[in-house]
């Protein structure tokens, strides 16, 4: 007698349309209780970031002052880091190769440059962003950022 290869019911493949539904749903609920979590942390995350930023920059000043004797003034700005200055108060020990490690002053989170003040209006210098609005004041994410806040 000739045997059957297959003695068993057909099997079973794929998934139904109520298991794929069901699974769909679970997403969806997931989905509207994760992101509005996740969303609301991206302003949070840049003003990290540039608290960040900026503790890395007036490190690299205090760096400066301790080689030069001084930190740059306002005029020669940030760019005093990475480049020797060429005007007034000349540094003295400037460290070849600068005092950033990357070669260049960063940008604040919102794609814009960071402000630097010598004397400070808060403190002995500024290192600052103007948050997200670009101009001075401002609440949440608009607020300024500043070395002040270390």
């Amino acid at each position: 007698m000739p045997q059957r290869l297959h003695s068993s019911p057909r099997r079973r493949r794929g998934f139904t349309l109520i298991e794929i539904m069901v699974v769909i749903a679970i997403l969806g609920i997931l989905a509207a209780l994760i992101v509005p979590r996740i969303v609301g942390r991206t302003d949070d995350a840049r003003i990290a970031a540039a608290k960040t930023d900026i503790a890395t920059i007036v490190q690299a000043l205090k760096l400066y002052r301790l080689d030069n004797g001084r930190y740059p003034s306002t005029e020669q700005g940030l760019r005093a880091l990475i480049e020797k200055p060429t005007s007034e108060p000349l540094p003295l020990n400037w460290k070849q190769g600068g005092y950033l490690e990357r070669n260049s002053v960063p940008k604040d989170p919102w794609g814009k440059e960071y402000q630097y003040l010598n004397p400070g209006q808060r403190g002995e210098i500024d290192v600052f962003s103007l948050g997200a609005d670009g101009q001075a004041g401002g609440e949440a994410n608009n607020a300024d950022v500043g070395s002040w806040q270390l």
